[in-house]
């Protein structure tokens, strides 16, 4: 009974449930990535126009990406508390969203449904930070796959949620909203309490680069399955049982990880000890140093035999005053270097006040900014975007976008893993070839081509997807993992920041100003042909633009500010070279 009690033990303790656990989470926990999904019925419902839509668009980027609160609670309460705020928060934002846009409650004014959202969408923040931090610390060694795998689940979970709203057949659009309220509360009620940090040994096992080929493997899987479905479902005609057939089936390969928790055998604390233990120096560490150079000294005082102390300066204390002397100058010398020394260097522990005085850390925020900013604006407009190039089915598209977004993610940070592993060559490298394929996607978008937005859909969903697996890592790998939670919340700022100036200032403006002119040519011909009541009509309705000249400007606009992300990353690839050289450059 006692062993079966330790097995049960070491099974829930163990890092790969946890992992496997987190993986879930993420996978349904991400409904930032279908606000392409249901803002057109959004927009329809409350009669919004596209500039009130944005702003709607931004306090949700807002929402998912204040996380301060998620980042300081996770050091102060246990993670499933965390977590339970999280579930609450989503629950009750989506939820009355869900009511208002149903006209079940009374339709609030603009700033309060912001709020709602905020208020929703913030919940993610608890889920994203709990499942990182948690996975972060239970595999400091594999960064880059942890971090690209969680949140490429994350992005995944808008198309599997789209998915099940396809196979439960919901009487109309609204009810994603409803789905997108209970389904992630129900889920992390379920895993809130397997979801931690777990003691025992952290580093690299012989087992874990086959247990996350299986990973990746089933990440490609489940990605290349989607994409199937998804396609062939907009192509064909398909009955609900099969769709309700390929739904179960979508389940499968989410369970084949769970066998990694039974595969890690669990060690006795001697072999624990036989594993490889990380290096550690602290070079700013002045009692160890005292301690050194106090054995020193009483080295040296050992050494001189009692008959000589009545001597008069003897030649062995003379010796031994020299090299005191030099021991004591060195200390001081330590000392001083130490006083004035400003803060951690570069691969150590940062507080978050400590890293924003750092330029590399305002390198990457603005390259965030621009390049992830402009992703997430085509992301948050997709439903706009498609319906104005002449494509009814928006689902498509974002389920698709959440697809290649998902394998950017994964993909970044496995190919990432590789560069740094391997080659000791700054992380960021990637970031620079993602952005630069980023500026061709949003080309794309703004030519409008027949298939331009199948294109611009992969091109965008990749490279905004690698940013989300390398950028993190690479704030863990250049500032610490003590305060990742905090660094990597102020981090996800770039996301609404960049949406703000893309999306509420930029696409918003020129969308409605050629909604106009389209109105206004659509009432004169009315007018002339004598349809009085068709252009009042449509006065009382959203307006809508046509066409790729909707968004060809601020594609363009978007395009060139990822020009300009580019040139913000290599400077930070060359600012680097030398860190990762020391971090990495050994295991090369």
């Amino acid at each position: 009974m006692a062993g079966l009690k330790e097995r049960f033990q070491a099974f829930v303790n163990n890092r790969w449930l946890v992992f496997v656990a987190a993986m879930w989470m993420q996978s349904c926990t991400g409904p930032g990535y279908i606000f392409g999904s249901i803002s057109p019925v959004i927009k329809s419902s409350l009669n919004y126009n596209q500039r009130q839509l944005s702003k709607l668009g931004v306090a949700k980027d807002l929402g998912g990406s204040v996380g301060f609160i998620a980042g300081g609670l996770c050091e102060m309460l246990p993670m499933w508390g965390v977590l339970l705020i999280g579930a609450l928060q989503n629950l009750i934002g989506y939820s009355s969203l869900w009511l208002i846009v149903t006209g079940k409650v009374p339709v609030f004014p603009l700033w309060a449904m912001c709020v709602l959202i905020f208020v929703g969408h913030n919940g993610e923040t608890y889920f994203n930070t709990a499942a990182l931090v948690s996975c972060v610390q239970n595999f400091p060694k594999s960064r880059g796959p942890v971090v690209g795998i969680l949140k490429g689940f994350a992005a995944l979970s808008g198309a599997i949620l789209t998915q099940i709203y396809t196979m439960i057949n919901f009487p109309d659009q609204a009810s994603l909203i409803f789905m997108v309220a209970v389904g992630p509360t129900m889920v992390v009620f379920a895993l809130m309490f397997i979801i931690r940090p777990v003691g025992g040994h952290k580093e690299v096992r012989p087992s874990d680069g086959l247990s996350f080929t299986v990973v990746y493997s089933v990440c490609l899987l489940l990605a290349a399955y989607l994409m199937a479905i998804m396609l062939l479902e907009d192509l064909v005609s398909v009955s609900h049982n099969l769709i309700t057939i390929f739904t179960l089936i979508l389940f499968v390969p989410l369970f084949i990880p769970i066998v990694l928790s039974f595969c890690e055998r669990h060690r006795d604390p001697a072999e624990e000890v036989l594993l490889p233990k990380p290096y550690q120096h602290d070079a700013g560490n002045p009692e160890q140093d005292t301690r050194e150079h106090e054995v020193v000294s009483s080295e040296f005082k050992d050494e001189n035999p009692e008959e000589v102390d009545s001597l008069v300066v003897p030649e062995g204390q003379k010796r031994i005053a020299q090299l005191q002397a030099k021991l004591f100058q060195a200390t001081a010398e330590g000392a001083v270097r130490l006083k004035n020394r400003k803060g951690p260097h570069r691969g150590e522990d940062f507080t978050l006040m400590q890293a924003l005085i750092k330029a590399d850390f305002w390198l990457i925020m603005f390259s965030l900014l621009l390049g992830s900013g402009s992703g997430l604006t085509v992301i948050d407009n997709l439903g706009q975007m498609s319906q104005s190039l002449g494509y009814d089915n928006t689902h498509i598209f974002v389920s698709m976008i959440c697809i290649w977004n998902f394998i950017g993610r994964v993909g970044g940070g496995f190919i990432s893993e590789i560069i740094v592993r391997d080659h000791a060559y700054p992380r960021p490298i990637v970031i620079v070839v993602a952005q630069l394929v980023m500026a061709v996607g949003h080309v794309f978008f703004a030519m409008g081509w027949p298939g331009a937005m199948y294109i611009g859909t992969l091109l965008i969903g990749l490279c905004y997807g690698a940013h989300w697996a390398i950028m993190p890592a690479t704030v863990s790998e250049l500032f610490g993992l003590k305060k990742f939670g905090a660094l990597y919340n102020f981090l996800n700022l770039a996301n609404p920041a960049g949406t703000l100036v893309f999306s509420g200032v930029i696409a918003s403006r020129i969308y409605d100003r050629e909604a106009e002119k389209q109105a206004r040519q659509h009432h004169i011909q009315s007018h002339i042909s004598g349809s009085i009541f068709s252009g009042m009509l449509a006065a009382d309705e959203s307006l809508n633009c046509e066409g790729s000249i909707c968004f060809f400007l601020s594609s363009m606009i978007m395009s060139g500010f990822c020009i300009i992300a580019v040139i913000l990353s290599m400077i930070l690839v060359y600012r680097t070279k030398t860190v990762y050289a020391h971090l990495y450059g050994k295991s090369c």
